[in-house]
């Protein structure tokens, strides 16, 4: 009787393996395909590697057994996943839905409605990616805001520089800061990293709130940057090295350095929290 319920038991977790990476590749698949973007598939390959190694950690506390409904409802949302990931319904949001639904139903067949707070981080993590993804595609255009911090640089460090609404004019030239170049996609990146380290490590409540609010700062200000560089290459007459920074490969050294801005805020924060604990220790023994 012993050797039946483990072999079922087996056979239960191998199926569970099986579903859970086909939907991680539909949703990888997804990522690249609605989006677009590379970015989109590793922030989305991120999220879905931080869910298994929470999972892995808790693997042998989560309680794997489903009722008759919880189990038809799992099966009917992974339906409704496949059918999206093989014909795109005339939904905008629907797309945005899935690493959500697929989440939510995989929950359901593993461990039923009752067994849905043990995926409660989890879910969490794929709601911030639901609304990651809702972000780019219902767009929150800050590009007046853009405009008017790229003039403050430019006129800070001597330039003589004026704004008429989305357009920055020098002397010799003139740029208009676009949505695409607005930094809203390199604020919702970062901040998707954020929300990974704050799920990764054990931070206290105001670390918790501090973190986004960097992260989003650093996107903010070093495209602000990037915008009052091209403002300046444009000026100059030199569209070669405007069309690096903007649409080449330049484009994404900008990205990097925000990546590693807040990488580094991270580390110290860490080693910040480690030092306390210490400290903690000595201090009771």
């Amino acid at each position: 009787m012993q050797n039946r319920l483990s072999a079922s038991l087996k056979n239960t977790e191998l199926w569970l393996l099986g579903i859970g990476g086909t939907l991680v590749a539909i949703n990888l698949t997804l990522a690249l395909r609605d989006y677009g973007a590379f970015t989109s598939f590793y922030i989305t390959f991120l999220f879905f590697i931080t869910i298994y190694i929470l999972l892995k950690e808790k693997y042998h506390k989560l309680t794997l057994e489903s009722g008759i409904f919880s189990s038809c409802l799992g099966t009917l949302l992974i339906l409704l996943v496949f059918i999206n990931s093989t014909s795109q319904i005339n939904i905008t949001f629907v797309p945005s839905l899935l690493p959500l639904m697929s989440g939510f139903s995989f929950a359901l067949l593993a461990s039923g409605c009752k067994g849905l707070k043990q995926y409660r981080k989890e879910l969490l993590i794929l709601g911030f990616l639901t609304t990651r993804n809702l972000l780019l595609i219902y767009n929150i255009d800050i590009s007046l805001i853009t405009a008017k911090f790229s003039t403050a640089i430019l006129w800070y460090t001597g330039f003589q520089v004026s704004r008429s609404g989305l357009i920055i004019n020098l002397p010799t030239g003139s740029v208009e800061v676009y949505f695409g170049c607005s930094g809203i996609y390199m604020i919702v990146d970062i901040l998707s990293l954020a929300v990974l380290f704050i799920f990764m490590f054990n931070l206290s409540l105001q670390q918790k709130i501090l973190v986004p609010v960097i992260a989003a700062t650093l996107g903010f200000i070093i495209n602000g940057f990037r915008v009052s560089l091209m403002a300046i290459l444009v000026a100059q007459g030199d569209k070669q090295a405007f069309q690096y920074w903007h649409q080449g490969d330049g484009s994404q050294i900008f990205s990097v350095i925000a990546t590693l801005f807040f990488g580094c805020f991270c580390w110290f924060l860490l080693n910040r929290n480690e030092r306390g604990n210490q400290t903690t220790i000595d201090s009771s023994r």
